[in-house]
C-alpha cells in the first residue's frame, strides 16, 4: 500500500486515510447505515446501529486497547533490569552498540516556549532513550524528520528539536540524528544507514510499546544482511487490569490508545 500511495504521488493523503479508516469514523457509518437500513428492515437496521453503539462504547476503554495490543498486536514487555545490566556489560566491554530513539512527531510551534516542540510521544520516547543512555552508557541516535501529517507546515526536522532539548534541557546530547524520515519504514532506512557507517552492530530501539513490532520488522528488513541485531525497549507499557470496571468505562485515554492500536494495524499493512 504505501509503495501504491508513492506511486501514486499520494503519499501526504496517508494521515487522511487512517483517519477516515479508524474509530470512530467507520462506526458512526455503521450507525447511519443502521439508520437508513431499519427504514425497510427495522430488526436488521437496529441490529447495526446497537452494534455500531457497542463498538463505539468498547473503542473507548482502556480494557479493550488491552485485549486488542495482547492478541493482535502482541507487543514486547518492558526492558528488564537483567537487561540493562547486560547493556551496561556491552558498553563497558567497549562493543560497539547504540541506542535508537524513534520520533514520534513535533509542534510547530509551541508557544510557551517560543520555539518548535516534541508531542507528548517523542518526549516521552526521548527522555526513556536519555535515562538508557544514562544507565549504560551507550550513545543515543534521534530519527526523525518531518511527518507526512505535518507536511509543508514545518521546516525543522523532529531530530533537530530532540537534539536542542537533549542538550538544552537533559544535559546529555546526542550523538547521532537522522533527519531525512517521514515515517517508521523510512525512519529504519535511513537510520540503519547511518549505524552501518558507524560500524554499529547491537541497537536498543526505543519506541512505544504498541508501535514497536512494526518498528522492529522495518528495521529487520532495512538491515537484512548488514549483521546489525535489534532489541526492543518500549516505552508506555500496557498493564491495564482487565478485572476493574472503570478500565471498561468510556474514557479519552481509551479512545487514544484504540486508534493508536489501529494506526499500527494499518500501518503493518500498508508497509509504512
Amino acid at each position: 500500500m504505501n509503495d501504491l500511495l508513492s506511486l501514486l504521488g499520494i503519499t501526504a493523503w496517508k494521515p487522511y486515510i487512517g483517519a477516515l479508516l479508524l474509530p470512530p469514523v467507520p462506526l458512526i457509518v455503521l450507525m447511519l447505515v443502521g439508520t437508513r437500513v431499519a427504514f425497510a428492515r427495522r430488526g436488521l437496521g437496529w441490529l447495526l446501529v446497537i452494534l455500531g453503539a457497542l463498538l463505539l462504547w468498547l473503542c473507548s476503554t482502556m480494557g479493550f486497547a488491552r485485549v486488542l495490543s495482547d492478541q493482535i498486536l502482541r507487543p514486547p514487555p518492558a526492558l528488564s533490569s537483567e537487561r540493562i545490566e547486560a547493556w551496561r556489560a556491552a558498553v563497558k566491554a567497549r562493543e560497539p552498540v547504540a541506542i535508537v530513539v524513534l520520533g514520534g512527531g513535533s509542534r510547530p510551534l509551541s508557544p510557551e516556549y517560543g520555539v518548535s516542540n516534541l508531542n507528548d510521544r517523542s518526549l516521552e520516547r526521548l527522555r526513556y532513550g536519555l535515562w538508557l543512555a544514562r544507565e549504560t552508557g551507550a550513545p543515543v541516535a534521534f530519527s526523525g524528520g518531518v511527518g507526512w501529517a505535518l507536511g509543508n507546515t514545518v521546516t525543522t526536522p523532529e531530530a533537530q528539536i530532540a537534539a536542542r532539548i537533549a542538550q538544552q534541557e537533559f544535559g546529555r546530547p546526542l550523538k547521532w540524528t537522522e533527519e531525512r524520515s517521514h515515517d517508521t519504514r523510512e525512519n529504519a532506512i535511513y537510520t540503519t544507514e547511518l549505524l552501518k557507517a558507524q560500524g554499529i552492530r547491537r541497537v536498543l530501539v526505543v519506541t512505544h510499546q504498541r508501535h514497536m513490532p512494526r518498528a522492529l520488522k522495518m528495521f529487520h528488513e532495512a538491515a537484512a544482511g548488514s549483521g546489525i541485531g535489534f532489541e526492543a525497549a518500549p516505552v508506555d507499557v500496557l498493564n491495564t487490569p482487565l478485572n476493574l470496571p472503570r478500565n471498561w468505562m468510556p474514557t479519552t485515554n481509551g479512545a487514544a490508545t484504540v486508534r493508536e492500536i489501529g494506526h499500527e494495524l494499518l500501518g503493518s499493512l500498508g508497509g509504512a
